[in-house]
């Protein structure tokens, strides 16, 4: 069992609450225990910080939420420079939702909140503004202008107004660290498997369908289409997904990339989903990433295409049966 399955009962109000930052808190987060940090992933790691937040929350008797950041810093200070964001923010809130928060809590980062150093980040933004009451962070949490804030300089600072906070140790992968990097990797590479082992859930994509040329109906496999961010590096390939549609859970096998037997266009998600027969147009669907079956290729003829397509098809069938049988990872989808 992962150390972040070992979490108390949620203090959690229904709905849970996703709070873009102006004025005061809803009622639902008042005073809150707070996890800070950026959170893409939401990996085990992350939810180390999760569990601890969650206990001390439940020690005072007060909501848990995540405290974010919206753009990552990394955008905002390299806005040229790509940055495949697991989680974006939609997904970030379904994620800590599942893992029993009360909410999240979403401060733009903007050149204000950039050049704000350390000690009013705490007198002014967490106890000021927010009036938390307690605060959570992980080992290698830095904050501040020029991240000159330290663990250590916020646990003194924040004794200072009587607030707790409690300091996460790394959650190790063998002889590293789990984190958002190490998860990147595996899924530029397309091992899913790996990826899900890190997260401690299966990873996943949200995203309307699309309509796409209908190349797919005539040759016997209709499809879903979905275009993920442009900043995603996930590996162009054909995987064993399951997809959730208006929370119900489909089946399916999807190819990621740009269709270079056709016309090696713009990187789209293509799903289709077995055993099915609806429209699906316009709707919002989770992709869950289960296993992955091969490369993307090019081939000579439509018919040899097909061919393959069936033989994905029954990869797809065997892999998500096998996933079936086993109870982890866990799947936030549905």
């Amino acid at each position: 069992m992962h150390m972040a399955d070992q979490v108390p009962p949620a203090i959690r109000p229904t709905p849970f609450v996703l709070w873009r930052g102006a004025g005061t808190l809803p009622a639902a987060l008042a005073r809150p225990v707070v996890a800070i940090g950026n959170f893409d992933g939401l990996h085990r790691g992350h939810q180390a910080v999760v569990a601890a937040t969650r206990s001390l929350a439940a020690s005072r008797e007060r909501p848990a939420a995540i405290l974010t950041f919206e753009p990552h810093p990394r955008r905002f200070f390299g806005p040229d420079r790509p940055h495949f964001c697991l989680t974006p923010l939609p997904v970030k809130a379904a994620v800590a939702a599942r893992l029993g928060l009360s909410g999240l809590i979403v401060l733009d980062f903007d050149a204000a909140l950039a050049a704000t150093d350390a000690g009013a980040f705490v007198d002014d933004l967490l106890v000021r503004r927010l009036d938390v009451s307690g605060i959570v962070v992980g080992h290698d949490f830095h904050f501040g202008k020029g991240r000159e804030g330290s663990p250590a300089f916020l646990k003194e600072r924040a004794a200072q107004h009587g607030i707790p906070v409690t300091v996460v140790a790394p959650v190790g992968d063998g002889d590293e660290p789990v984190s958002s990097t190490a998860v990147r990797r595996a899924l530029e590479r397309g091992d899913v498997a790996a990826a899900a082992d890190l997260l401690g859930y299966r990873w996943f994509a949200r995203a309307d369908v699309r309509h796409g040329d209908k190349r797919g109906r005539t040759l016997g496999y209709p499809t879903a289409n979905l275009r993920l961010p442009d900043d995603c590096t996930l590996r162009h390939g054909i995987y064993a997904v399951r997809i959730a549609v208006a929370g119900v859970v489909h089946d399916a096998v999807a190819s990621f990339g740009r269709r270079p037997t056709f016309d090696n266009g713009a990187p789209l998600l293509e799903v289709h989903i077995l055993d099915f027969v609806g429209d699906l147009y316009g709707q919002a669907v989770d992709v869950e990433f289960v296993g992955w079956i091969r490369g993307e290729e090019r081939f000579a003829s439509v018919e040899a295409l097909v061919a393959q397509m069936d033989r994905d098809s029954a990869a797809a069938r065997r892999l998500l049966a096998d996933a079936a049988m086993r109870r982890e990872p866990r799947s936030f989808i549905g």
